[in-house]
């Protein structure tokens, strides 16, 4: 990379920050970040940033030592901090953004809290914002005044499927209606890495005061092996539900598939049960609430730094982040 790009890894992200680092060929730029006693913090770099191109690493999760709240108030700080230092260009690079599932108003008088986050991130004087697979693309970009680039684990996640699978016939599955395009896409990527036919269905799934209703399986499984795709797993109901209409009609082995294990609640439960066979995630979230569990025993953890470090190339360089994303690219397993 050229000198005047600066990486930066906040908080709880540094671990993934470093391999981000490593994949450019590089290392991470100095920081600190001090607590006082009244609960208040300062974040500020040590690196001399002025007309340098700064990117900023942030996953933006729930943890025991710093709330999603604590870590979008760093982020915040430490941009503005890096505007004051006259940086010439500055990056939020999210593998996970927060609040990005409140998206719009599903109730009288509801906070469209996404779009809320990008305001705080645009008046601290952020000029573009890199997030990994999030949950609404549309949304995500309608919200956000500057520059957005969306990077998806897709390559790297069939891949991992593909090692698993072997030359099984396979049907991807959506747990819901809303997710029925992301199975299509990552069904023509199976189909393009592996060289098979790959078909989808769907869960019938309604929400309705905070309840999950349905269940039933549209599409033919019998005697394939399920691949149940999302973008992340929370409580892991959706997938557990889907999991057991697979198991219904015949499907022979089931996995699941997302880019962000938040697992939280009943998760460890849910995507710990026998009819699962293995869970795919990606680093964007360390699976630290599994630990122990036999959840966390079938749990397959992709890294996704190189791909993050990819994009991050292409952006200083003026390439296409967008490219990173299609299928017809090299193998990006680890």
């Amino acid at each position: 990379m050229t000198d005047d790009l600066c990486l930066f890894a906040l908080s709880e992200t540094r671990a993934f920050g470093r391999s981000v680092a490593t994949s450019l060929g590089t290392e991470l730029s100095d920081h600190a970040e001090d607590n006082f006693d009244d609960g208040e913090h300062a974040t500020r770099p040590l690196t001399n940033v002025r007309d340098k191109d700064v990117y900023v690493v942030q996953s933006m999760y729930d943890a025991p030592e710093l709330s999603v709240n604590d870590k979008l108030c760093r982020l915040a700080f430490f941009c503005g901090a890096l505007r004051d230092a006259a940086a010439a260009r500055v990056t939020a690079v999210l593998p996970y953004l927060s609040y990005q599932r409140k998206d719009r108003k599903s109730k009288p008088r509801d906070p469209v809290t996404t779009r809320y986050l990008a305001a705080m991130v645009e008046a601290v004087g952020v000029d573009r914002v890199l997030a990994m697979d999030v949950h609404n693309l549309a949304a995500f970009q309608n919200a956000f005044r500057v520059r957005t680039d969306h990077l998806e684990a897709r390559p790297l996640l069939v891949d991992h499927v593909l090692r698993e699978v072997g030359e099984r016939g396979v049907v991807v599955i959506s747990p819901d209606e809303g997710g029925v395009k992301r199975a299509h896409r990552f069904a023509k990527a199976l189909r393009v890495r592996g060289d098979r036919a790959v078909t989808v269905a769907f869960v019938e799934k309604v929400r309705q005061d905070n309840r999950l209703t349905g269940g039933s399986l549209v599409g033919d499984v019998d005697g394939r092996v399920a691949v149940i795709v999302d973008d992340l797993i929370s409580t892991g109901t959706t997938i557990h539900r889907a999991t057991e209409a697979c198991a219904r009609e015949g499907a022979e082995e089931i996995y699941a598939v997302a880019t962000h294990g938040v697992f939280v609640g009943n998760a460890a439960k849910n995507i710990g049960t026998d009819l699962l066979s293995r869970t795919f995630v990606t680093n964007t979230i360390p699976p630290f609430r599994l630990e122990g569990t036999k959840a966390h025993a079938k749990l397959e953890v992709c890294d996704a730094s190189g791909r993050v470090a990819r994009a991050i190339a292409a952006i200083h360089t003026g390439g296409s982040v967008a490219a990173l994303n299609t299928i017809e690219e090299e193998p990006t397993s680890t």
